[in-house]
């Protein structure tokens, strides 16, 4: 098909020139807010002024400023130059405005520091096409200019960045074929994590219909340790953690503090408790304003009720840590007994997950109660809070290993985002393969027709989660719906509560 097939679509704005690719139609680059720079730096997100003509939507924008993810300073070829971060991409099965297609708008992961829709897993033509929804990919701030705490500057940037997005799709998706009624917001990690905290803020009330969130990160920060970690942060510039003196410094320059203070967290570890041994610190901010409570109390009092989720999480969430931080046949007795007691819900943690799982190993313990604390846990609370509030929940488990490495990733972090998208670049290669068995090619089919089915109407097709029954969509090479699986973790987490995680001294 030619290069020069163009699609058009009448926007707020003005107009935009997208290209058609192969069965879809394709926007990219399209701005929702202004560039936060300038007077904007560290300020809530503000609207976009209109263009004359027709503006071209060929090429993403440029991401965020942030630090690398792997060793590599950029990827080949560099990336997009320019202040433009916040912008949307839109894949549509035809930019007509009289179609009403389901919208689904997804919002990336990593680890609230890195992360940019640009990333080739992303491309959601195949989620387009075959389920025959608009998709939706946008850029917000991470690390210290999207969640850092920032004396003069509102908390949780980066998610007022998502509800300026999400306002924009409420206010020009029709024009794409989408229907601003149907709504559903996908995201996996802190994407999901993203997703926990849109569903109660007062913000985002009434932008989207529905929910999926993809391995639900447990940490929410209270101001206390937020304000800590932000001072820690800037004094390594040899500044203050105020609007006044952060400004002066360059925004691809800040995230090397953000990087030099990751490098040093585990000095930290008596103030700052089990975040100091996590890879990232930033997370969303209990401020009591932008964000007024810790998801897990405001969905039980019923904030989104009228929401309709699905979440969950993979079996072996941690490993892909192990993996990364060169500890896979590592781990001895010593440093389980360090995490157990570290990250375990109850006073003598170490003991009870000892009995819950008598003949394992120290290195799955040690895996096992950091995939609770993190994921799986906060996963399965979020859906037993939504319940509680008089809502409604789907959950399911992914359990199929990741083929690359002869499965020894197991069901690993991240292992959905290919099988969400049905796209084996990037991540998706490193735990897939750049070729897909036909397993991953079935499974991936089955997420996609879940995913898309759930946001046109509301059923996944599996029954939704119950305190009773407890059924959840179990994912593997043959699904099946089951009790939800992890019952012995389920029951050691039963009493705990996911609140904002406190400065535990100065």
């Amino acid at each position: 098909m030619s290069e020069n097939q163009f699609c058009e679509a009448a926007i707020a704005a003005g107009a935009v020139r997208g290209r058609r690719e192969g069965d879809v139609d394709v926007f990219r680059g399209i701005p929702y807010a202004l560039p936060p720079v300038g007077e904007a730096r560290f300020a809530e997100p503000r609207p976009v002024g209109g263009w004359d003509g027709v503006r071209e939507a060929f090429a993403f924008g440029p991401p965020p400023p942030q630090e690398p993810m792997g060793p590599e300073a950029a990827p080949p070829g560099g990336v997009p130059a320019g202040d433009d971060w916040l912008t949307v991409n839109v894949w549509t099965p035809e930019a007509d405005p009289g179609a009403r297609r389901p919208v689904m708008v997804w919002i990336y992961g990593g680890a609230y520091k890195f992360g940019s829709a640009d990333d080739p897993a992303y491309d959601g033509s195949r989620l387009s096409r075959d389920g025959q929804v608009v998709v939706v990919t946008l850029n917000y701030r991470v690390g210290v200019e999207g969640f850092a705490l920032i004396e003069g500057a509102p908390a949780n940037r980066g998610l007022l960045d998502q509800v300026a997005a999400l306002e924009w799709v409420r206010e020009n998706i029709a024009a794409f074929g989408g229907d601003p009624d149907q709504v559903t917001v996908f995201g996996e990690s802190a994407g999901a994590g993203s997703i926990a905290a849109l569903m109660v803020m007062p913000r985002a009330r009434g932008l989207f219909r529905r929910a999926i969130a993809q391995s639900v990160p447990g940490t929410f920060f209270s101001g206390a340790l937020a304000a800590d970690i932000a001072g820690e942060l800037a004094g390594g510039l040899g500044l203050r953690p105020t609007v006044a003196d952060l400004s002066g410094v360059d925004p691809r320059k800040l995230p090397e503090a953000g990087a030099a203070l990751g490098s040093r967290m585990r000095a930290y570890v008596e103030r700052w408790g089990a975040v100091a041994l996590t890879p990232t610190p930033f997370s969303p901010v209990v401020d009591g304003e932008v964000l007024p409570a810790a998801p897990w109390q405001a969905l039980t009092d019923g904030a989104a009720r009228d929401v309709e989720l699905i979440v969950g999480h993979n079996r072996d969430e941690f490993r892909l840590f192990l993996m990364l931080g060169g500890l896979l046949g590592q781990v001895d007795e010593g440093l389980a007994s360090l995490a157990l007691g570290l990250f375990g819900p109850v006073p003598e943690s170490e003991r009870a997950y000892r009995a819950a799982f008598p003949d394992v190993s120290a290195e799955y313990l040690f895996e096992l109660v950091q995939s609770d604390w993190l994921f799986r846990m906060p996963s399965l609370h979020l859906a037993e809070a939504q319940v509680a509030g008089g809502g409604r929940a789907h959950v399911y488990e992914l359990t199929f290993p990741a083929p690359a490495g002869g499965g020894a990733l197991g069901a690993c972090h991240g292992l959905d985002v290919p099988l969400t998208f049905g796209v084996y670049g990037g991540l998706g290669a490193m735990l897939t393969g750049p070729v897909p068995s036909p397993e991953t090619e079935a499974l991936s089919a089955r997420f996609r027709s879940a995913w898309t089915a759930f946001a046109a109407t509301g059923d996944p097709g599996w029954p939704a989660y119950g305190p009773e029954q407890r059924l959840v969509q179990v994912l593997d090479t043959e699904p099946a719906v089951a009790v939800y699986p992890e019952e012995a973790a389920r029951r050691l987490w039963e009493g705990h509560t996911f609140a904002p995680l406190p400065l535990l001294g100065a």
